[in-house]
């Protein structure tokens, strides 16, 4: 049989980096930021007659009966790739995957030791395993497990709301955070269609009907506990990979959007406030914390992209505030604390749930930031196959939102020429993680006989970040051009 091939668009010229990506030269262990457009395509695959086939929907509306259908953005103007397996097609063996497989997993610069398991996925059935039961630290393909428990409480569609209401006194107003780490200043946000602060305060001025603003309090009740994880290195907030985690703030509290660097604000919802002030007329020394009457009246608020276009650039840009905020939706979801705890626990318990062994999972975050989390490969390719069986609809965004081979979010440079080999391109939709030390890819791969096969590969005690990354790639590649039987 030849081996499939997929139906890809025009490939977009490559953008230039962004301002918080540092160049390819970059220290090891901050996780692979590249910011491109986050790409949507609906794919959804259906067990039929023992083979999987594709069935492709419609537009969301009809998928999720009921919901509002947001105009395109920038992140969903071109479909992207679909991993199409074939009916039918014959099963690679394990001593065949072994035989491809093992001798990759030998480089040297995969560090100390690897944990690896790949599953075939029609039959759920390990073909491959290197103490794949292993709990190893899995750095950003922790997002794979928040981005599943927060569609599977949430749902695709929701919103989160940020709101402003009168204050306790004449002329106060109180901006409510309702969990929306994207909220944008005006229309130059680099999230695509993120709700604006700059609406928002347009709704307040009309809302006072000509009373002067006095004060402005920003309550951030809604979010407790400390705004840094367990786990994280010291300068996660002056390396600009995350801020401390608030249930509102600008652009992910980045002080500089448009700037050089990535430089996070100490305290996010406080700049969110003071923008604020500055946009209705407010002292902007008088912002502090407080908290919204009951029963206060509203005076404005605004809704954030609907979550399966955050889960897209929270997988796309491996974006730690947008998981962490996600994490955090679990946790209200589930009536618990609204905390790096909170999120961590009701997380277990929703993909529990889902009815995977929660044993090879330990959370103590949502983005992976943490180096107390541990994962096991196996489980995530029992979360893999999870996404993509069929069984559980409100997973699809999971699946299209990981980035491609060689063409899409933290795999755009990856799988090319000019990185080494470009066979995978295309082939392979998979989330990347890297800290130092560390560096984990797991996924879904479509091998030549169009059989789809979902695999983790973790690799610890790296010394060479970007070799180990080249290995990890040429290992899954392996996959590809891969009969096995």
């Amino acid at each position: 049989m030849e081996p499939p091939t997929l139906r890809l668009p025009a490939r977009p010229p490559t953008p230039p980096p962004p301002a918080d990506v540092p160049p390819p030269a970059r220290r090891p262990g901050r996780p692979n930021r590249i910011l491109i457009a986050a790409l949507a395509a609906l794919g959804v695959l259906v067990l039929i007659a023992g083979g999987l086939v594709v069935f492709r929907p419609g537009p969301v509306e009809k998928l999720f009966a009921g919901a509002a259908t947001p105009s395109p953005s920038p992140s969903t103007a071109a479909p992207s790739p679909v991993l199409s397996p074939v009916s039918g097609a014959a099963a690679p063996t394990p001593a065949g995957i072994a035989r491809v497989l093992g001798p990759k997993l030998t480089d040297p610069r995969l560090g100390a030791r690897t944990a690896v398991s790949v599953v075939d996925v029609a039959t759920n059935s390990a073909l491959y395993g290197k103490t794949p039961d292993a709990m190893e630290v899995p750095a950003s393909v922790t997002k794979l497990v928040t981005a599943s428990a927060v569609l599977t409480v949430r749902g695709p569609t929701y919103r989160l709301t940020t709101s402003a209401v009168a204050g306790p006194k004449p002329g106060e107003v109180v901006l409510v955070g309702g969990g929306d780490p994207t909220l944008a200043t005006n229309d130059h946000s680099i999230y695509p269609e993120a709700a604006r602060l700059d609406k928002l305060a347009d709704q307040v001025k009309k809302a006072l009907h000509g009373t002067k603003p006095t004060r402005i309090l920003v309550d951030s009740s809604l979010f407790g506990g400390p705004g840094t994880g367990p786990g994280w290195d010291d300068d996660i907030v002056s390396g600009g990979d995350a801020a401390p985690i608030r249930p509102v703030m600008l652009n992910a509290g980045r002080v500089d959007p448009n700037g050089a660097t990535a430089v996070r604000s100490t305290e996010p919802d406080l700049d969110a406030g003071r923008k604020l002030a500055q946009l209705i007329g407010a002292p902007t020394n008088t912002v502090t914390h407080g908290t919204a009457p009951s029963g206060a009246r509203r005076l404005g608020a605004v809704k954030s992209p609907p979550l399966l276009h955050l889960i897209e650039m929270m997988l796309q840009r491996s974006d730690n505030v947008i998981a962490e905020a996600m994490a955090r939706q679990v946790a209200l979801a589930e009536d618990k604390p609204a905390s790096f705890a909170g999120g961590a626990a009701a997380t277990t318990e929703v993909i529990k749930r889902l009815g995977l062994n929660t044993a090879g999972l330990q959370l103590h975050d949502g983005s992976g930031l943490s180096r107390k989390d541990r994962i096991s490969p196996s489980f995530l390719t029992s979360l893999l196959t999870s996404i993509t069986d069929g069984k559980h609809p409100k997973l699809w965004p999971v699946w299209t939102g990981m980035p491609v081979a060689g063409y899409s979010g933290t795999l755009l440079n990856r799988y090319t020429s000019s990185a080494g080999d470009a066979t995978g391109a295309g082939m392979i939709r998979a989330k990347t993680g890297s800290l130092n030390g560390t560096s984990t890819l797991a996924g879904l791969v479509l091998d030549s006989d169009g059989r789809l096969l979902a695999f983790a590969m973790m690799a610890e005690g790296v010394t060479d970040w970007s070799g180990a990354e080249a290995a990890l790639d040429r290992a899954a590649t392996t996959l590809v051009g891969c009969g096995c039987r």
